[in-house]
C-alpha cells in the first residue's frame, strides 16, 4: 500500500516535471558568431588592421631585408674581407633583434586592443541577450559551444546579432 502511494507521488512528480519542462522555452545562440557579425566588430576589426598596419609594414621590409643579408653572406662567402663579413652578420643580427622585439610589442598591444574591444562587445551582447529573451519570452538561452543538438529553429544567433546593431549603431562619420 505504502508503495502504490510512493509510486503514484513519483509518478505525478515526473508528469508534473514533464509537463513543466514542455512550458519552458529554450533558445540557442551561437555567442561568439552573434558577437564576430555585428557591425561594431567588423569596423574595429578594420580600424585595428590600419591602425597596425604601419608596424607590420615595418616588420615585413626588416624580414626582407635579413633574407637580403643572409643570401648576400652566402653568395659572397670567399670574396668579402672578414671584416666585411663580421659587419654583415652584425648588421643581420641587429635587424633579427629588432625584428623579435617590433614583433613582440606588436603583439601585446594587438593583444590587448583586441580584448579591451571584445569585453566590451560581450557586456553588449549579454544585455542584448537578456533583452532579447525577455521579448520572446525565453526561459533558457544555451551556448552552442555547450550544446551537444539542438533543432535550428531554437538558434537566436541572427536576432541577437541583429538586435545588438539596432542596441549600439555606427555613428556616422
Amino acid at each position: 500500500m505504502i508503495m502504490n502511494v510512493l509510486s503514484r507521488l513519483a509518478l505525478a512528480a515526473v508528469l508534473t516535471g514533464t509537463v513543466a519542462l514542455a512550458q519552458t522555452k529554450l533558445a540557442v545562440i551561437n555567442t561568439q558568431k552573434a558577437m564576430l557579425d555585428t557591425a561594431e566588430l567588423k569596423k574595429a576589426q578594420a580600424e585595428m588592421e590600419a591602425k597596425f598596419k604601419p608596424r607590420q609594414t615595418r616588420l615585413e621590409t626588416l624580414q626582407r631585408e635579413i633574407v637580403q643579408i643572409q643570401n648576400q653572406l652566402q653568395t659572397m662567402t670567399g670574396k668579402l674581407t672578414p671584416q666585411a663579413e663580421q659587419d654583415m652578420m652584425n648588421q643581420g643580427n641587429r635587424k633579427q633583434k629588432e625584428v623579435q622585439r617590433l614583433t613582440e610589442d606588436l603583439q601585446a598591444d594587438v593583444d590587448r586592443e583586441r580584448q579591451d574591444v571584445l569585453a566590451r562587445a560581450s557586456q553588449r551582447m549579454q544585455d542584448v541577450v537578456t533583452k532579447l529573451s525577455e521579448e520572446k519570452a525565453l526561459d533558457l538561452v544555451v551556448d552552442v559551444s555547450n550544446t551537444v543538438y539542438f533543432k535550428p529553429a531554437l538558434d537566436i544567433t541572427k536576432d541577437a546579432t541583429a538586435a545588438y546593431d539596432r542596441a549600439y549603431p555606427l555613428a556616422s562619420k
